[in-house]
């Protein structure tokens, strides 16, 4: 099975940055596409970005493009979310998920079916 685990979170003020990381591994492949996922008022979870494997296409929630950037260093089977002039509203658990590479296929919302179990980031006033 895979086991996905994030790091990162912190306690942090309002207007700075934050840096999260992700690591996704299995028995028999270390190739995922992967995502940041928060949840949010009235939402299980909302979608805050996604970077295939190897880094040819990425997905953003578009309100926080500009601001948030993902990215990931395959070489170090590591995936990063850069989090700019963060907000006391964004105090969250910050979820890393990804799915397995099968052939070509990719869209950035999804399928996302092996999750980690949360990094908490808290934004003080």
């Amino acid at each position: 099975q895979v086991e996905v685990k994030e790091s990162g979170g912190g306690l942090v003020q309002a207007g700075c940055s934050l840096r999260l990381s992700c690591t996704a591994s299995g028995r028999t492949s270390t190739h995922y596409h992967m995502a940041w996922f928060r949840p949010a008022p009235g939402h299980v979870r909302d979608f805050i970005a996604s970077i295939k494997w190897g880094s040819t296409g990425t997905g953003y929630e578009p309100s926080l493009k500009g601001r948030f950037t993902i990215s990931r260093d395959n070489g170090k089977n590591t995936l990063f979310l850069q989090m700019n002039d963060l907000e006391p509203g964004e105090t969250a658990v910050y979820y890393c998920a990804a799915s397995e590479v099968n052939g070509d296929g990719w869209s950035p919302f999804g399928p996302f079916d092996h999750w980690g179990q949360g990094t908490q980031v808290t934004v003080s006033s």
